[in-house]
């Protein structure tokens, strides 16, 4: 027993809720393609293929699927950044700031532009989130150590049950990865994989096809 587990961190699970929403956190050009600098991390590109089968599901079961992507106007309206990437190739404009076409379907998700590391810091996703009357955060998408991290600390800031998919997030070196998600799975956050979240979805998918059901034998 090492320290984190002798003061009792970790010692409970979130598990699943009744209503789950996936959030995928900026799989956009700029972290997926390797034309761009901060592209060619290879858990990034597992991560993201990782999640086409997620993203499938959720939209198979009926379950909201939020996509969201960072960038800026210009240098007047972006925070005090350390990486210099996001300087050349994270404004309006760039394709960086594409969602990966591989997860992308307009006719179904809601997408929006974010500013700054958390999905829910100044955006709406928390109005999207009360709409479909939500209690469970899904999260996916890149990078481990800054926007996962940040945005599964705020979806539990605000009472949600939050699930971040260990498979279906990336980051630029394994360690870092690592040690956030066993950071998260300690206070926050129960830390799952696709698998696990596929059967979720397909217990909710059941569920929300016996209450049409009998919705639909009312109606008679």
């Amino acid at each position: 027993m090492d320290a984190f587990e002798a003061a009792t961190y970790g010692a409970r699970a979130v598990g699943y809720g009744e209503r789950p929403a996936l959030l995928i956190v900026d799989f956009q050009r700029g972290f997926t393609d390797p034309e761009f600098t901060m592209g060619k991390s290879e858990r990034i590109h597992a991560a993201r293929d990782n999640t086409f089968a997620l993203v499938e599901a959720a939209r198979s079961a009926g379950i909201p699927v939020a996509s969201c992507y960072v960038g800026w106007q210009s240098e007047k309206d972006m925070q005090y950044w350390k990486i210099d990437a996001l300087y050349r190739e994270f404004f309006a404009g760039s394709p960086a700031l594409e969602i990966d076409p591989l997860l992308l379907d307009e006719s179904y998700d809601f997408t929006f532009l974010k500013s700054a590391p958390s999905m829910f810091f100044q955006t709406p996703i928390v109005p999207f989130l009360t709409k479909h009357r939500i209690d469970t955060a899904i999260v996916t998408g890149c990078v481990t150590s800054g926007c996962i991290r940040a945005t599964a600390i705020d979806a539990f800031s605000y009472g949600y049950r939050t699930v971040v998919v260990d498979d279906c997030c990336g980051d630029p070196a394994p360690e870092s990865h690592e040690a956030n998600l066993r950071d998260l799975d300690r206070r926050y956050a129960d830390i799952r994989n696709a698998a696990d979240v596929i059967a979720y979805f397909e217990q909710v998918r059941g569920r929300n096809s016996d209450a049409r059901s009998v919705a639909w034998r009312k109606s008679e």
